[in-house]
């Protein structure tokens, strides 16, 4: 057993002192190493196969995780079980397919992956005209609207990834180098299909999609899970929807007798859309099967205001296994998100400990395991929209996805920073360890949009993803650093992400002790965090209007 506080250096005891009275509890917080790094072995192993949701490795993953918060003795929010079913239908299509954009054609997985979001058992389109509908953003605030005068029906329409702030982050569009909600991939599927188009494929960039073609390919592949929409939601989608590679579109924009560099230019310049005087021809099998998958809910009650919950999040779905790749063909997900899955219960368990020791919050903490992130950050969507306890009497969401298996830090990374006052919290729990908060590296890789806090950021609830760092905290730890980014270098999403017992687990055990703290005393106040001026969500939940809002 070894505690997160013997792991920090002699020079930096005193910090460490002060911390742990600054915890909820005057006596020490032990944060497990050993179960902790336990958790991520077992959730990882071969035996959970990739975690994928509504098979096998998910059943083993809902046991393991409610006889986890049983065994702290957290409440069951619906008196029976952990569980909270999340309809769900996963859409598979064929690998064999025929796709032809003009007289291109194109080879599944090598340059193109498609699929359908439809009840259907084969998707047979012949001669839809494609259209090139730049960045494919309708934004009335930013005065963009690439649909402008266009009848997409019975069309496909071919898209650019990201937003144009990427590629012009000078020139004062959207929000430069950062990404906005309106370059994610889920917006224009979305934008798509309200604009009644009959297809969109994205063209896949490396740097503006912030991952490889083979992210592409090991998630967009296999049975793909979405919830159960009603039938007007669903009738109103795109009938195909996927991605092609950048050297791909490159080739069909030359046989149109367009450059795919010029015009992504005058995308990037002022909304457009053009078209390409080419067809497509699309055709494959499909198939649909519903089946509930479930998040894992626990709480832990608060002693004098229940009713108010600080929510931690952490999906632990992962791909599953392809068994159409030669080789390995698990996808463990150790790093993404068996990682963030054991954090949430080691956090748990400390704070368990405590209310059993006298010691409880004022206001109740609810831990949620989330399923099918991946695929669009289903779980958390779906309890966003059917919320076990009333979001209005949520006061924040911590989320944690993919830990810092890289060693201490110096800093540590808030993503979107600048959001709201929730990241006070953190920002003066991290004086506890001489650290600083900083931005994220490459804030174009839309992070803030990627992970499970955002399904609750959408309605109000401040939500923060955090963790980690890139200042390693000494020479022999940006040493180890590098060479395990070597060793893990092309595993995002791939089947390489694999737990490893040389992994350096310190730094992520001391932000497992930021995210206490910061619960501990936002557990403990009347204060209501807000989203501030000038951020998407002010309007929903503005900070300092509500401070001092009464307990109901």
């Amino acid at each position: 057993m070894r505690s997160i506080f013997p792991l920090c250096a002699l020079a930096l005891l005193s910090a460490c002192s002060q911390q742990t009275s600054n915890l909820n509890d005057p006596s020490d917080i032990n944060f497990d190493e050993s179960r902790f790094r336990q958790d991520i072995k077992t959730l990882a192993s071969d035996e959970f196969e990739g975690r994928a949701p509504t098979t096998k490795g998910e059943q083993l993953t809902l046991d393991y995780l409610s006889d986890a918060f049983a065994e702290m003795g957290l409440e069951k929010p619906n008196g029976k079980d952990y569980l909270q079913a999340v309809p769900m239908v996963s859409y598979t299509a064929s690998e064999q397919q025929t796709v032809r954009l003009g007289d291109l054609e194109l080879k599944h997985r090598q340059n193109v992956v498609l699929g359908s979001r439809h009840d259907v058992a084969k998707i047979d389109i012949n001669n839809a005209p494609l259209v090139f509908v730049g960045y494919g953003i309708n934004a009335p605030e930013y005065q963009w609207n690439d649909y402008q005068d266009l009848d997409m029906t019975g069309k496909i329409a071919i898209i650019l990834v990201n937003d144009p702030g990427f590629a012009r982050p000078d020139s004062g569009k959207f929000n430069g180098k950062a990404m906005t909600y309106y370059g994610r991939w889920s917006y224009k599927f979305e934008e798509a299909s309200r604009q009644g188009a009959l297809g969109a494929i994205i063209i896949h960039d490396t740097k503006p999609a912030s991952y490889p073609w083979s992210v592409v390919e090991n998630s967009w592949t296999g049975a793909q899970q979405d919830l159960v929409h009603n039938s007007d939601e669903q009738n109103q989608r795109v009938q195909v929807e996927g991605w092609i590679s950048y050297d791909a579109a490159t080739t069909l924009f030359n046989k149109t007798g367009l450059s795919l560099a010029t015009v992504s230019d005058r995308a990037a310049a002022s909304a457009v859309n053009l078209p390409l005087n080419q067809t497509a021809t699309i055709a494959f099998k499909n198939k649909a099967e519903y089946a509930n998958s479930y998040n894992v809910v626990a709480t832990l009650p608060g002693n004098s205001r229940a009713g108010e919950h600080i929510l931690f999040t952490a999906h632990w779905d992962h791909i599953g296994v392809d068994a159409n790749k030669e080789g390995d063909q698990i996808y463990n997900g150790a790093l993404d998100n068996a990682s963030g899955t054991a954090g949430i219960l080691e956090i748990a368990r400390q704070f368990a400990i405590q209310a059993k020791n006298g010691h409880p919050l004022a206001r109740s903490l609810t831990f949620i395991a989330t399923t099918g992130e991946e695929q669009g950050l289903l779980g958390s969507r779906y309890y966003a929209a059917n919320p076990i306890y009333p979001l209005d009497k949520s006061v924040a969401v911590f989320n944690l996805d993919s830990t810092n298996v890289y060693g201490r830090t110096t800093d540590y990374t808030i993503v979107g920073k600048g959001k709201s006052e929730l990241e006070n919290y953190l920002v003066d729990a991290l004086k506890t360890q001489n650290r600083t908060a900083k931005r994220e590296k490459h804030p174009e890789s839309g992070g803030f949009f990627r992970s499970d806090h955002f399904s609750f950021a959408k309605e109000g609830v401040p939500a923060v993803f955090a963790g980690g760092g890139s200042e390693p905290i000494d020479e022999a730890t940006a040493q180890y650093k590098a060479a395990m980014k070597l060793k893990m270098k092309g595993c995002y999403h791939n089947v390489c992400d694999e737990y490893r017992e040389d992994w350096d687990l310190s730094g992520a055990l001391e932000d497992l002790a930021i995210f206490y703290q910061a619960a501990s005393v936002l557990g403990n106040n009347h204060h209501w965090p807000g989203y501030f001026k000038g951020t998407e969500f002010n309007a929903l939940r503005p900070a300092n209007d509500n401070i001092e809002q009464a307990s109901k």
